[in-house]
C-alpha cells in the first residue's frame, strides 16, 4: 500500500453518523459476544461517534470505556456525545499505548483499513490485561469485491486515471487464517475467527460510498472530480446495488 493508507483518514463524521447504518447490525454481533462483569474498563478501537461505545456503557454500570479513533472529527463528535464514564483519544491504532492495561478490547469495522496487522495486534496485545477478551470484526477476505471492481473501472479511466489508476486501495482484508497467525504471535489465544457473508443495500448509497466505502479514494483526487468519481461508480454498480460484505469475526482472549 502508499504510504498515505497506512496513515489514518480524517473523516465526514456526521454524514457517517447518519449513513452507517450496516454497522449498526455488525456492533450487536459483536457484543453479543462479549461477556462483561459491568465493572471493566472496556476498549473500543476504532470508536467512530461513539455508537459501540454508548452501547457498551449499557452493560457497565461501574465501568468504563476507553474510545480511540485516528479521526479528530470523529472523536469530538463521540466526547460530545458521552461525557460520561469516557475517555475518547485521538490516535492512530499502531502507536495505541493504554496505561493501565484495560480488562477487554472490541472493535468494528475498523481493521481492514490498518495495513499492518501483525504490529496492530501487538500493540493491542499491550493495551490489554492477561485473559483480556478481544471481541473484533471487520472487513475479510473477498469484503465489497462488486464496489472495488465498480472503483477500479472507473479509476481507469480520464479524467480519474492519473490519480487512481492502479492504486490497490485502502483495504486489508485478511482472511482467518493469516489473522490467527498473527493473533498468536502477538500473545492472543483463539477462539474462533471465521468469515461470515453480510450483504447489505444502504439508502444513501451515494452518500455511503463517499462517506465510508471511497473516502480514500476521493482524497486523491482534486476536489472537481470528487463528485464526478462518486457518480461514475454509483452507474458503474447499476440500479439498487448489494454491497457484497464479508465480515472477518475475531474471538480472542490475551495470553
Amino acid at each position: 500500500m502508499d504510504d498515505d493508507s497506512a496513515r489514518p483518514r480524517e473523516w465526514d463524521a456526521g454524514t457517517y453518523h447518519q449513513v452507517a447504518v450496516p454497522h449498526q447490525g455488525w456492533s450487536d454481533e459483536i457484543l453479543e459476544r462479549l461477556t462483561l462483569r459491568g465493572d471493566e474498563t472496556v476498549l473500543d478501537l476504532g470508536c467512530g461517534t461513539g455508537n459501540v461505545a454508548e452501547r457498551l456503557l449499557e452493560r457497565l454500570p461501574n465501568g468504563h470505556v476507553i474510545g480511540v479513533d485516528g479521526s479528530a472529527a470523529m472523536v469530538q463528535q463521540a466526547r460530545e456525545r458521552l461525557p460520561e464514564r469516557t475517555t475518547f483519544v485521538h490516535a492512530d491504532l499502531l502507536d495505541l499505548e493504554v496505561e493501565p492495561p484495560a480488562d477487554a478490547a472490541v472493535s468494528s469495522a475498523t481493521f481492514h483499513w490498518i495495513a499492518d496487522h501483525d504490529r496492530l495486534f501487538a500493540r493491542v496485545r499491550a493495551a490489554l490485561v492477561p485473559g483480556a477478551p478481544l471481541v473484533a470484526q471487520c472487513g475479510g477476505r473477498g469484503n465489497i469485491a462488486g464496489i472495488v471492481a465498480g472503483a477500479e473501472a472507473v479509476a481507469a479511466h480520464e479524467p480519474f486515471a492519473p490519480y487512481l489508476a492502479g492504486w490497490p486501495g485502502p483495504w486489508n482484508f485478511a482472511g482467518p487464517e493469516e489473522t490467527t497467525e498473527r493473533l498468536q504471535r502477538a500473545g492472543f489465544a483463539v477462539q474462533n475467527c471465521w468469515l461470515a457473508d453480510s450483504p447489505q443495500r444502504p439508502e444513501r448509497i451515494r452518500d455511503f460510498l463517499g462517506s465510508v466505502t471511497l473516502g480514500s479514494h476521493l482524497l486523491r483526487l482534486p476536489e472537481k472530480l470528487r463528485d464526478p468519481f462518486l457518480d461514475a461508480v454509483v452507474e458503474q454498480l447499476g440500479p439498487d446495488p448489494v454491497q457484497d460484505y464479508v465480515r472477518l469475526n475475531i474471538v480472542a482472549s490475551a495470553v
